[in-house]
């Protein structure tokens, strides 16, 4: 009774190991766009945990993606080795999410918005502040220097992949678990959840912490990546506006709709982001379309073309019953006889 439950996580596993290997097939180019989808598909779905799911709509999530790879980078100038630093980065960045939920929570729909923006902007500028960042000159995770280009490249690979294959394991395990049932239904009403005894509070913070916890890890893989880190493109807003889009695009309500708005993201990126600020503009226009007259994304359509796909076989006439043809002779011979 359970193994359709688990066949999902299955082949989410055989896909994950088989796109393990590709670094051995495919070359640096290849490997580095696929590292950037990894992470786009991350931020997607842990933000349409966030909003679609727990109704919880952030603009500030880009705080957890540039304070998890501060963390690293504060952590391997103490003296940690830099890969374990950029997981307990992530890690730290979790803690913070957990310590503001107990304020940020306490807000409604666009209160919540604006402090969780404002907060991202405090984070910033804190860190900003510290002489290792040199302000908006940033500073380099320089210990990824000392590995060799395509290991390195590699690693970041499989760290991009790995949190993604984690974060999507998480979500379906909380969803599928009591929690998931309470968030679901904050989603849908959050006063009518709390009639019915929903602990509405204690249940937005674990969703908030692991969501948080999912942009983190996307902060320390393009960290990773980049070895680079600029205040202003870590801790942008950007980055909230992307989730956003690939959340809205692909199906807030959908646990795979937001991967597919993130794979839409990502071929529009390659094929039209040399347009520049019409690039931009295209992408506006297009989440404003799904936003009026498309607000279930693209797992929206798919749904209703599998409904109506489910009518129209459940309506379709029966197919006629084939007559043997020794039933048809006897019939014919009957009817022939005198």
């Amino acid at each position: 009774m359970n193994r359709p439950t688990h066949q999902p996580m299955v082949w989410m596993l055989v896909a994950a190991l088989a796109l393990a290997v590709l670094p051995f097939l495919l070359g640096a180019n290849a490997i580095d766009k696929l590292t950037t989808l990894f992470i786009f598909m991350l931020l997607a779905s842990t933000w349409g945990l966030l909003a679609g799911q727990a109704g919880l709509v952030s603009v500030g999530q880009q705080a957890f993606f540039g304070l998890g790879a501060y963390f690293a980078l504060r952590l391997v100038d103490g003296g940690w080795t830099a890969y374990p630093a950029l997981f307990a980065g992530a890690i730290g960045a979790a803690v913070v999410a957990w310590g503001l939920s107990f304020f940020v929570l306490r807000l409604k729909e666009g209160e919540f918005a604006i402090a969780t923006w404002v907060v991202a902007e405090v984070i910033r500028i804190l860190v900003m502040l510290d002489p290792m960042v040199q302000g908006e000159t940033g500073t380099s995770l320089i210990a990824l220097n000392a590995v060799e280009p395509e290991l390195r490249r590699n690693y970041g690979f499989w760290m991009a992949l790995g949190s993604l294959v984690f974060m999507l394991a998480m979500t379906a395990w909380l969803l599928r678990s009591a929690v998931g049932t309470a968030t679901r239904a904050l989603g849908e009403d959050d006063e009518a959840a709390a009639s019915l005894g929903v602990r509405v509070t204690p249940t937005r913070r674990w969703v908030y912490v692991l969501a948080s916890l999912g942009a983190a890890l996307a902060g320390v893989a393009w960290l990773a990546s980049a070895i680079t880190f600029l205040p202003r493109t870590n801790f942008g807003v950007q980055w909230s506006v992307l989730m956003l889009f690939m959340a809205l695009v692909g199906g807030l309500r959908s646990q795979w709709g937001p991967l597919v708005g993130a794979l839409l993201l990502f071929v529009l990126q390659e094929s039209l982001g040399h347009l520049g600020a019409w690039y931009l503009a295209g992408l506006g226009a297009l989440a404003m379309v799904f936003a009026i007259w498309l607000p279930r994304g693209l797992a929206g359509l798919w749904d209703d073309w599998r409904a109506r796909q489910s009518s129209a076989t459940a309506t379709a006439p029966p197919a006629p019953t084939a007559v043997s043809s020794s039933a048809s002779l006897n019939t014919l011979s009957r009817s022939s006889t005198p």
